[in-house]
């Protein structure tokens, strides 16, 4: 069994998983579930990103396009006009590692010449094939997200008709995700620059989401460097009864002081600072 990750490559560089590391989410779009709106210009959006780089965020994952369930999807081109001058103007005042959550390679390919580190794919390359042969030309950091339905067509965790079925919902995970990183490794993408992502909240449910959480070691177990978005959650406001996304915090803190002690090492995260005092207060043993 390989050991866990200790580190990312992604590009020319090479991100330390020796302690945990923390990604803020700068969502430039009017529709994301928990700050839709938020950064409407981009002097706001790029203001926002240096801020949470202040705040110990070692990566900034910027998005054009809500992946929230019933979200509307967006074109390439309307991603790539909202998210290249807010990539371009952070990577003029920052050096921080930056990401871009798209599941087009046109989006990622604009910005990763914009300045961009990361390709934060939550389709894990089935949307848009391309998505590898860009990684593998460009050496950035791929992300591969497990998820069961595209956003236009899921549900909030607690909103199902019916609780999608699985046997065993973090083997459904692993056979997905290392099914799509043999494609990408076929494309010429490097092992080492792949991180894998189990996609809490993406077509499964509450209870899903929870046996996820406590078996997350079985992932980390693979080598790959683990990457979790579990911030604001409705699984976590389900189980504690929090209606309001933005009062999930420490909630969702906790759920990732849980996971960090089971190998997961990278937390895509709204709050910065609540998640940093926590996580970032030693380094893995």
């Amino acid at each position: 069994m390989p050991p866990i990750a200790t580190s990312w490559q992604c590009r020319e560089r090479v991100v330390s998983l020796e302690s945990t590391v923390l990604v803020g989410i700068l969502n430039v779009t009017p529709d994301s579930f928990s700050d839709g709106g938020e950064n409407s210009t981009a002097t706001v959006a790029i203001n926002r990103a240096i801020e949470m780089a202040s705040e110990g965020a070692t990566i900034i994952d910027v998005g054009g396009e809500s992946t929230r369930p019933g979200a509307t999807r967006v074109s390439a081109k309307e991603q790539i006009h909202r998210v290249l001058p807010v990539i371009e103007g952070i990577r003029k005042q920052s050096s921080v590692l930056i990401s871009i959550d798209t599941t087009l390679s046109e989006v990622a390919a604009g910005a990763i010449e914009a300045g961009a580190d990361i390709i934060n794919d939550v389709s894990a390359g089935e949307e848009d094939s391309g998505i590898f042969s860009l990684a593998a030309q460009t050496g950035a950091g791929l992300v591969l997200m497990h998820r069961r339905l595209p956003p236009e067509h899921d549900n909030y965790a607690d909103s199902y008709d019916h609780d999608p079925e699985s046997l065993d919902i973090v083997q459904d995970v692993l056979d997905t995700l290392l099914g799509q990183v043999t494609k990408a490794m076929e494309k010429g993408v490097k092992r080492n620059t792949i991180a894998l992502d189990p996609g809490l909240g993406f077509g499964k449910s509450v209870e899903q989401n929870w046996q996820i959480v406590e078996q997350v070691g079985r992932i980390a177990s693979l080598g790959y460097p683990v990457f979790i978005g579990a911030s604001r959650k409705r699984f976590i406001g389900a189980t504690e009864d929090i209606q309001e996304p933005k009062l999930r915090d420490s909630a969702s803190v906790q759920v990732a002081k849980q996971m960090e002690a089971k190998g997961a090492q990278i937390f895509r995260v709204h709050n910065v600072p609540d998640h940093a005092r926590v996580l970032q207060s030693h380094v893995h043993k």
